[in-house]
């Protein structure tokens, strides 16, 4: 059975999504840790991360990078934290999330944001991707 990313991928499920290419996809995270929180798959549903090919590896990497910098311009913080969890959906996911202190990234805790706060972000997150 696809999972829930693949399901987003394929258009099943809504998302507020940041950034595209051909083979990446990045979107906001509906149940965010920080205001900000994205997720950054690659469009090939891979379980574990480690068991992606090297240059596909290398190029979720590089567009992660792209989408944290635009990231940055949005929800101004010291830095983007990245995550790699891989528990929660059986698909290769990197989470990006602005963080101001170390306890910011901490997935047993959630804020609730409004369905039009998610699309103001998303479409400002993805106005500032270059």
């Amino acid at each position: 059975m696809p999972s829930i990313f693949s399901r987003i991928v394929a258009g099943e499920i809504p998302c507020y999504k940041v950034a595209e290419t051909d083979e990446f996809l990045a979107f906001l995270d509906v149940n965010p840790v920080v205001k900000g929180h994205v997720l950054c798959i690659p469009k090939q549903e891979v379980d574990y991360i480690f068991d992606l090919d090297d240059d596909l590896f290398t190029r979720l990497h590089l567009f992660s990078k792209r989408v944290a910098k635009g990231l940055k311009q949005v929800c101004p913080c010291r830095k983007i934290g990245v995550a790699v969890v891989g528990i929660d959906v059986p698909h290769t996911h990197i989470h990006l999330m602005p963080l101001n202190n170390p306890g910011d990234l901490n997935f047993g805790h959630h804020i609730t944001m409004q369905p039009d706060e998610m699309a103001d972000l998303a479409a400002r997150i993805a106005a500032a991707i270059q």
